[in-house]
């Protein structure tokens, strides 16, 4: 008889949830195959921004998420929160569910990035990239 493994949960909250938190839930998704990953925002955007669904294409994840809110999850109960913008750490202190643990970690709005449309890019790419580097240890 098989033990069948239970995933654990992450929660990557973010204040617009069209970039950051999309693009960590993604990874996750994608890369960490013992956890499946949820993302939300406080103030959904309403989309996800195509400069990080193209940065995430580039390393060869797909991903067809949508932005939505807290109240708009499955579930409030994870393993692991991680806000990754300042606004949302300051406007969700306490998580309304379960929270096994809290972590914040802010990375830079790409979506602010200004220049030319490779510049910008370039700044998608290197969130990217730290989120790379960063999560793993996230989800020690």
């Amino acid at each position: 008889m098989t033990e069948s493994k239970i995933m654990k949960t992450v929660l990557f909250l973010c204040t617009g949830n069209s970039c950051r938190s999309q693009m960590a839930e993604a990874i996750v998704n994608a890369r960490y195959p013992a956890w499946k990953a949820y993302s939300a925002g406080t103030k959904p955007a309403g989309y996800v921004h195509a400069m990080a669904i193209e940065a995430l294409y580039e390393i060869e994840i797909s991903h067809s998420g949508e932005s939505k809110h807290i109240n708009d999850l499955p579930t409030k109960d994870f393993d692991l929160v991680v806000t990754v913008c300042d606004s949302a750490a300051e406007e969700c202190p306490l998580w309304p569910g379960k929270a096994g643990r809290r972590v914040h970690h802010s990375f830079v709005d790409p979506a602010k990035a200004e220049g030319t449309p490779e510049e910008r890019k370039q700044v998608f790419r290197q969130v990217r990239n730290e989120m790379l580097e960063v999560i793993g240890d996230l989800l020690k």
